[in-house]
């Protein structure tokens, strides 16, 4: 018997103003149409019409507002965008069943304002483009970035004139992104962005609605949301703020893993007024011992600078204590490097690359003892790790205290009959300063 095809959603657009908001549809066009819906010439055919609107004159918006009232008398199923999305209230006062309003360059919102209007039926046919996307990671864990750019000013990092302030995604966005994903088969969702704690901070008022409740735009919120749609879900790039406490307990109910990816960089105080970063060092302390108070499996991973300008023996020395004091799982280090367009070029003290090297090899002999010994204490226990490759008899898999590409590797024995993807049970047999070795349970 021949497959059937389904027919694809038509999608109707009317494109207003100027050139710039023509190419605004041209893009979004674009995108609809890898995802594979089909384009209609008129009203009629049309599941879903889109108007892109101008807001530049009086004259022209009153000409949208005309534009905007014809689609719905002549289709009915009508989605706003464009320059005057800005005046929601005012559309949806004169025209209270346009599907959605979202302003000029919001292309994810428009897509996914269609997306819902009109859902694309799963057709391999029709799907241009994989449901969860196109990836570069394996199927089984994927990258979910919920933000870009940074408010943060720190001397040694360029990000904010590369990437621009702080833009947060909305979340019912982020969690139909996520909801994909594992639909795809991703068990692993790595949320990242250049700070994952300040997500939010720029739309705080706009909560969304998601399966029938509001969701705001929050790192806890959200977290917490994520840790319904996916297995593990994994923070990444988490700054110390005080709302870091919030997620501890939904680590200990199992809701997202018991895993933070802080980017300390430094302890010693000095070192991080010069590198523009909180100096509160001690606070932080504390807070680490209430962590593992309520979620004892945490596992910490930072990285830090060693050969700062103006870092001293005694400063170095400082950090090295702090790291016995914090006990972190996971370090990464690295020596000072100037970056063009870097506050931190122009700081006095520069350390010479010798003495970087030197601090660079305490640096890591200090931390491979520490996550020696916190790896050995694993030995014994059972633990839940996600297999990442399957080589002949044995796999390669993780534990919820490890990244893929930066932490360690579980190594099993008899483990031919796992699949990529598959989470279980292993009982460790052996560690070394960074894997663990074992083999899963009958």
């Amino acid at each position: 018997m021949a497959t059937r095809i389904p027919e694809a959603p038509k999608v109707g657009m009317v494109s207003l103003g100027c050139p710039k908001n023509l190419v605004d549809s041209e893009r979004i066009l674009t995108k609809l149409r890898s995802d594979g819906y089909a384009m209609s010439a008129d009203y009629a055919g049309a599941d879903v019409v889109l108007v892109n609107t101008c807001g530049f004159l009086d004259s022209a918006k009153e000409e949208s507002l005309e534009a905007i009232g014809e689609a719905i008398a002549e289709n009915g199923r009508v989605i706003v965008t464009g320059c005057m999305g800005k005046e929601a209230e005012v559309i949806r006062a004169r025209f209270p069943n346009v599907l959605a309003v979202t302003g000029a360059h919001q292309y994810e919102e428009v897509v996914g304002a269609v997306h819902d209007a009109a859902p694309m039926p799963p057709n391999a046919f029709l799907n241009l483009v994989p449901e969860g996307g196109l990836k570069l990671t394996p199927r089984h864990y994927s990258y979910l970035k919920i933000s870009e750019g940074c408010n943060h000013r720190c001397s040694f990092c360029i990000i904010p004139a590369l990437r621009g302030d702080l833009v947060s995604r909305r979340p019912d966005a982020i969690l139909r992104e996520a909801e994909k994903l594992v639909e795809a088969g991703t068990k692993e969702l790595l949320v990242i962005s250049q700070d994952t704690s300040a997500y939010g901070v720029d739309i705080r008022k706009e909560p969304r609605m998601w399966k029938g409740a509001e969701v705001v735009p929050h790192m806890t919120d959200l977290a917490r949301e994520l840790g319904k749609i996916a297995p593990w879900v994994r923070l990444h790039y988490v700054y110390p703020y005080p709302h870091v406490d919030q997620v501890i307990p939904l680590m200990a109910e199992g809701l997202i893993l018991p895993y933070l990816d802080i980017p300390f960089q430094h302890a010693a105080p000095s070192v991080l007024r010069t590198m523009r970063r909180p100096a509160n060092e001690a606070k932080v302390l504390e807070r680490i011992h209430k962590w593992r108070a309520i979620a004892p499996d945490i596992t910490i991973r930072s990285t830090f600078v060693v050969g700062f300008p103006g870092e001293t023996e005694a400063d170095f020395q400082y950090l090295l204590d702090w790291l016995d004091e914090a006990q972190l799982d996971r370090v990464g280090a690295f020596r000072f490097e100037p970056v063009e367009g870097a506050a931190a070029n122009d700081l006095p003290g520069a350390v010479p690359e010798a003495v970087k090297e030197e601090r660079y090899a305490r640096i890591m002999e200090k931390t491979a003892a520490i996550s020696a010994a916190k790896l050995e204490a694993k030995i014994g226990r059972t633990l839940e790790v996600i297999i990442d490759e399957v080589d002949g008899d044995g796999a390669n898999a993780r534990s919820q205290a490890d990244a893929p590409e930066i932490d360690g590797t579980v190594f099993l024995r008899d483990a031919g009959h796992l699949k990529q993807g598959d989470i279980v049970r292993v009982e460790i047999e052996d560690a070394d300063e960074h894997d663990l070795y074992g083999a899963p349970l009958a």
